[in-house]
């Protein structure tokens, strides 16, 4: 949850905001394109997942627009070139559109994920919802902020009741598969369980909001996928961690591929979730 305060003056912040600001009205722009019917570019990568249009065109603003503002800090986005990557110690970590098969199925649940990777670790982050005009920032000090686009409003993250449910964050897909419907029946012996469906990076944004309690993923994501999220979360006291609960580094391995998580919002839904894992018959090896 949030409550309103006054505007940062967070150099960074107040850099980064035009910028991502710009790049949810171009991305709105191409979504109201799409459901309205008009012609629209989308192709297959080699790994069958889709690219559109609106994914090169929200790329080429923020890695330019990026470039422009921090020329010492190369780019690792999703739909660039990341052959020298190995050699960055700090860099700008970029998905223009996360969630391009809500955004196909018209689902506003898509978000721009953007991240600054230092070392291994993720220190600066920003989730943009263009669906809903908002904003997630993660500070390089201090609790998440939101900024609401249309009202020019600042919030800051505060503590909120937790309930006696557990509400478990799903994608669109996986509720029908094993491996989840195995985890959901473990924790429902123990606890009342909620499960909610929802796109992308989009659940991180549910579990800052209080509306989801812990994600579980059983099939793979990359690392521009979680950074952004991972940092949020971590940052109000919850994390993101592999099944053997080591939290996830960045730019370390040959693949940006990330194996399977766990994301949770606090230290006791962690212990909860792992309990849970302990008692699943096996684990995909992700």
């Amino acid at each position: 949850m949030f409550k309103t305060t006054s505007a940062p003056q967070d150099a960074l912040i107040l850099k980064l905001v035009p910028i991502v600001t710009q790049a949810c009205e171009i991305l709105r722009a191409e979504y109201q394109a799409y459901c309205a019917g008009e012609t629209f570019a989308v192709q297959k990568k080699s790994d069958h997942s889709p690219v559109t249009q609106a994914d090169y065109r929200v790329n080429e603003f923020i890695t330019q627009a990026l470039q422009e503002k921090f020329p010492q800090l190369p780019v690792l986005s999703e739909e660039g070139d990341n052959a020298a990557r190995k050699h960055w110690q700090s860099f700008w970590l970029l998905d223009p559109l996360d969630g391009t098969k809500e955004f196909l199925h018209k689902r506003p649940e898509f978000t721009i994920n953007l991240s600054l990777v230092d070392g291994a670790k993720t220190t600066f982050a920003i989730l943009a919802v263009p669906g809903e005009q908002m904003i997630y920032i993660c500070p390089q000090q201090g609790l998440p902020l939101k900024f609401e686009i249309p009202t020019q409003q600042w919030w800051v993250y505060t503590e909120h009741q937790l309930s006696t449910k557990v509400h478990i964050g799903l994608s669109q897909s996986s509720q029908a598969q094993p491996l989840y419907v195995e985890y959901l029946n473990i924790l429902k012996r123990d606890v009342e369980v909620v499960a909610l469906k929802a796109g992308s990076a989009y659940k991180f944004c549910m579990m800052l909001e209080g509306k989801v309690d812990i994600y579980p993923r059983f099939h793979p994501t990359c690392e521009w996928d979680t950074s952004a999220g991972q940092c949020l979360i971590e940052r109000i006291g919850g994390g993101l961690v592999d099944f053997k609960g080591r939290p996830f580094l960045y730019n370390q391995r040959d693949s940006l591929l990330n194996g399977g998580f766990i994301a949770f919002r606090n230290i006791e839904l962690k212990k909860l979730a792992f309990l849970a894992l302990a008692q699943m018959s096996h684990l995909p090896e992700i």
